[in-house]
């Protein structure tokens, strides 16, 4: 056994421990390194060694990662913190004087990658490059004293190596991934470049002569890229995918709590072959190109969870692009706190939608939440001896306890109609995606006035927009009084991440700029973004509501006539209770949870 006396009663907390006797760690260089730097104790490493027998006594011990997860269960002697692989990376880091990489595949060049090191040298020598410059490449492993590859890579690419030191199970897991991705392109492109194939609709077509045709949908390559892109979207908690034709690429974006951001880019016709095949699973009519299709698909995560997603496509100038919008049930079925609701704002809330008839009204533009809200809400108050019935354009998630119905227009099935049939169907609740017409809107006033409660959505800006909207359709104020329970406004904002936000201290101008006109005393401390390896660096970790609901009472409803002001129904809602948007979001930065940019960059000016 190591004789580790010395170094656990010395221990070098100024320095970093010696360099190891050999390239290759074994366990016992790693132990004897923890144990010199203070980090675990001699009994600790001994016990690690002898339940790692094997691997401790041979000087070729596997590469990566055995020695490292070997020791991840133990706990820092300095930190209190389990040294989990993470923080065993960063500290082998530290010891070899290289910087720490956290591979995001969302940054990586995986084509590139592949043209740097054939997938055998990178598994030789557990090595991965993760980025490619000019005139430098950075390379990831997992063994920072080993350097007997260096010399080769130097000599094949002709470019300055650095190196950086990142978890191996990280570098195992994407080597694979990666170049497998690039092994199903290639071959998926016939081992060619860029084609331009003159079979698709691209209105700047250039003629290859002698070039290839296109590839095929349902080659096993092609299968294997879209199953990837799926799989990689629901780990990246992507909300949307965007295939995006160019000239002689297919560009893939994600949008990610909001933002979009580039992940590969294809050869034209491999990108046209992802589309087919994603047509063919979504039944759309593969051959029809020329007119927008809308189709849906259902998929599995590796935790057997199902999702679904939404397909819809459109002709481009270079051929066509496909939208995927995915519908976890995770994240579409919420609870209100989890929606981002204040206690004040849940009261408010249930109070409208807790009312056997009438109709509330979910405002916003397109991405702010709105059909999450609907169907949350929906779950929340459904139960065995409620009839819930929903006509939607299209179904965003099929949810086995409401009864939904989809507007076809291709045989005159609208959402009036539709409206019209449900009510023939002896329902309790019924949820219209949006009134978008007066029909529609004469519909729901007749289904509330029958004796449902009928939730909906509009497109305003806020609450009591809503009700000059219904008037501007056609609805009699008489009518809006009798029916209209509430309307809450609604916009998402990217919440703080919790890793890493740090204090910062309060602006005054730019909150006083947030919650004017109102005179809401300053928070004792902002928050700011930073960016750490949980939020990729960004800041923001998820999204969060900010509502600003107005439930109608006696003095507010009094005030819809066919000479009702806008600005003094607004000013009547404030005096019974409603918060602004923007009062809202200074709730949540004053708790911590946002900024007051990102509340600014999407609500609209607080007008009084």
């Amino acid at each position: 056994m190591a004789d580790f006396t010395k170094a656990e009663h010395t221990p070098s907390h100024s320095s970093k421990p010696p360099a190891p006797p050999r390239s290759i760690l074994t366990l016992r260089d790693i132990c004897t390194a923890l144990v010199s730097d203070g980090e675990i104790n001699q009994e600790s490493a001994e016990r690690v060694l002898s339940a790692n027998l094997g691997a401790a006594s041979s000087q070729t011990a596997k590469r990566h990662p055995l020695e490292l997860v070997a020791i991840a269960a133990l706990t820092s002697e300095k930190s209190g913190k389990t040294l989990d692989l993470d923080r065993l990376t960063q500290w082998l880091a530290g010891w070899a004087g290289q910087p720490y990489y956290h591979i995001d595949p969302l940054k990586i060049d995986t084509p590139a990658i592949a043209r740097v090191m054939s997938y055998a040298f990178a598994q030789r020598h557990g090595i991965l490059a993760v980025e490619i410059g000019p005139d430098e490449i950075v390379v990831a492993s997992a063994e920072p004293f080993k350097i007997d590859w260096e010399g080769n890579l130097h000599q094949a690419v002709r470019k300055d190596i650095r190196r950086v030191v990142a978890n191996p199970e990280d570098i195992r897991r994407y080597s694979v991934e990666f170049y497998q991705l690039a092994n199903s392109v290639n071959k998926a492109s016939g081992g060619q470049g860029p084609s331009n194939s003159a079979g698709h609709q691209n209105l700047e077509q250039l003629l290859d002569l002698g070039a290839s045709d296109s590839a095929d949908a349902n080659d096993q390559h092609v299968v294997r890229i879209v199953d990837w892109l799926l799989q990689y979207a629901f780990d990246q908690r992507a909300s949307d995918i965007h295939i995006e034709p160019r000239r002689t690429l297919t560009h893939i974006r994600f949008r990610i709590d909001g933002v979009l951001h580039s992940v590969y880019e294809f050869p034209e016709h491999v990108g046209m072959a992802i589309t087919s095949r994603l047509k063919i699973l979504g039944r759309l009519n593969v051959a029809e190109k020329r007119r927008p299709q809308d189709g849906r698909l259902k998929t599995r995560k590796p935790d057997n969870s199902e999702v679904e997603l939404r397909l819809a496509t459109m002709p481009t100038a270079f051929g066509e692009k496909m939208v995927m919008r995915i519908f976890d049930p995770d994240v579409l079925l919420k609870s209100y706190e989890q929606l981002g609701f204040s206690r004040e704002d849940r009261e408010r809330w249930q109070e409208a939608t807790s009312k056997p008839h009438g109709i509330v009204l979910v405002t916003g533009p397109t991405g702010s939440g709105k059909t999450t809200t609907l169907y949350s809400t929906l779950k929340q108050i459904a139960s065995a001896e409620l009839n819930v019935c929903t006509i939607e354009d299209p179904i965003e998630m099929v949810e086995p306890a409401f009864n939904q119905m989809q507007v076809q227009t291709n045989i005159d099935l609208s959402f009036a109609s539709g409206v019209r049939a449900l009510l023939r169907q002896d329902p309790d609740i019924i949820m219209i995606g949006e009134i978008r017409d007066l029909e529609t809107a004469e519909m729901a006033v007749q289904a509330a006035l029958t004796g449902h409660l009928v939730l909906s959505t509009l497109h305003t800006n806020d609450a009591p927009s809503a009700l000059t909207r219904m008037m501007e359709l056609g609805i009699p104020p008489y009518l809006i009084r009798a029916t209209v329970l509430g309307v809450m406004a609604q916009r998402l904002v990217r919440t703080l991440c919790p890793h890493c936000k740090v204090s910062a201290p309060v602006d005054t101008q730019a909150w006083q700029t947030l919650t004017k006109p109102w005179k809401a005393p300053p928070p004792k401390h902002f928050h700011k973004p930073v960016g750490c390896l949980e939020c990729r660096n960004t800041g923001y970790l998820g999204r969060a509501g900010v509502y600003e609901i107005m439930t109608l009472s006696g003095a507010l409803t009094s005030q819809i006539t066919d000479h009702c002001e806008l600005e003094q129904l607004r000013l009547d809602a404030y005096r019974e209770g409603m918060k602004s948007l923007r009062l809202s979001g200074a709730q949540k930065v004053a708790s911590g949870q946002t900024t007051v940019e990102e509340i600014l960059r999407v609500t609209p000016a607080s007008q009084r």
